[in-house]
């Protein structure tokens, strides 16, 4: 069965997801390391996680499977979720493919290190109303992908 997963701790398109979920009748885990308001439906399920780096992906990444849809901003746990055989897309809609994981580490890896010598590098660009449209298109077709698998 096809299963949402949302790295929720800072993830702007929970509302979103929950509302695709009820469409599909699927299942979400909304991760995060602290209590986050969900709805009450019997399709979410909360998960806090120890506090800690990579605690809730950690937890994503074991249950990751060909099944899993993981909706995540971080680079790393998209890339465990490919290798795992799912899929993953960015609350901005850019799905997370083998073709492009490879860049998207590669330019992380150079922001944190112009960080660490200092540079200020401007951080992500300001989420849009056109961010959650293309998020929603995105995770449809995700969707549509896993289901006929």
């Amino acid at each position: 069965m096809v299963t949402l997963y949302i790295d929720a701790d800072a993830c702007p398109v929970k509302d979103e997801v929950y509302k695709v979920a009820v469409r599909y009748q699927l299942p979400v885990f909304v991760v995060s390391n602290s209590w986050i308001r969900t709805p009450e439906l019997k399709l979410v399920t909360s998960i806090v996680v120890d506090a800690g780096p990579d605690v809730a992906d950690d937890w994503i990444a074991e249950r990751a499977d060909a099944a899993a849809i993981v909706i995540t901003a971080d680079v790393p746990l998209a890339d465990r979720v490919l290798k795992a055989g799912g899929q993953a897309i960015h609350p901005t809609g850019r799905a997370f493919t083998t073709d492009n994981i490879g860049a998207a580490l590669a330019s992380r890896g150079v922001g944190e290190h112009l960080r660490s010598m200092g540079e200020i590098t401007g951080g992500p660009k300001p989420f849009q109303a056109a961010d959650r449209s293309k998020f929603l298109q995105s995770l449809d077709a995700a969707v549509t992908k896993a289901r006929r698998r």
